[in-house]
């Protein structure tokens, strides 16, 4: 009996090998989806466009996303009054008295700078968030350890889930390069596994992203969207994502930035 495999099993076979052999040509797509010439090329397309992989002549290799965030100053530089929207209003979810996880993404700085409830202790592993926290009266900062990533200024590895195991929060909140009914994905695998760790000690995950993050799948998908209990975004999902977020009992909050 033939088994027909739907675009997203396809595209989940076509990742995996690709990081297990670096390289994929299009008969052997065929071959690993039983798929047609055209269907094997459209799925590579659809990839490529995502940044996902690298299309060749002939079939495709796995992308380089070594370089492909800029780093965290430069980013900042070029944030959008959509991002510091997003960041205004998850900051109204904090209230007095909350533990807090904060990542490193620049849209969370802006809910960090907003952040005007007292007594709260703050959890993170950005060095940026850390120091705009520090000037907050009344709120206490637990700066993680770990190894320095110099262009992003956020500790990782081992030494920072270590650290995390230890604490307890009300609330979560991160940003991603991605979202889509496939799941949450980001860049770096090693701030992923970082994530991991702060959604696993929180009690309630509030995810942060603008608008060119809305389906789209990044190199790392750390997470379907199960775990996310808010997401806070400047435009509203197309159907597809808005359905996946329903059934999933993901509250929707919409800036009104146009």
């Amino acid at each position: 009996m033939l088994i027909f495999l739907c675009r997203e099993e396809r595209l989940d076979i076509i990742l995996q090998y690709l990081k297990s052999h670096r390289q994929v040509r299009i008969e052997e797509i065929c071959s690993l989806c039983d798929v047609s010439r055209d269907t094997a090329r459209r799925d590579v397309v659809y990839l490529d466009e995502q940044g996902l992989i690298q299309r060749t002549r002939g079939g495709a290799r796995l992308a380089n996303h070594k370089h492909s965030i800029k780093p965290y100053t430069e980013r900042l530089n070029e944030v959008s009054k959509e991002k510091k929207a997003i960041g205004l209003l998850a900051s109204t979810l904090i209230e007095d008295g909350d533990t807090l996880i904060l990542d490193t993404s620049t849209t969370v700085q802006f809910c960090a700078e907003n952040i005007d409830a007292i007594d709260c202790k703050i959890i993170t592993n950005s060095i940026n968030q850390a120091e705009i926290l520090s000037y907050k009266d009344l709120i206490s900062v637990y700066l993680l350890g770990g190894r320095l990533n110099s262009d992003h200024k956020y500790l990782y590895g081992q030494t920072t889930i270590d650290m995390l195991k230890n604490y307890r929060a009300d609330k979560c909140f991160i940003g991603v390069c991605g979202i889509s009914p496939r799941g949450v994905s980001i860049v770096h695998e090693e701030e992923g596994q970082v994530m991991k760790a702060m959604v696993k000690q929180s009690n309630q995950i509030i995810v942060l992203t603008d608008h060119t993050k809305l389906n789209r799948d990044e190199f790392f998908l750390f997470s379907d969207l199960s775990f996310i209990d808010i997401l806070v975004t400047d435009v509203m999902p197309d159907e597809d994502l808005l359905i996946a977020l329903k059934n999933n009992n993901i509250k929707l909050l919409v800036t009104e930035v146009m």
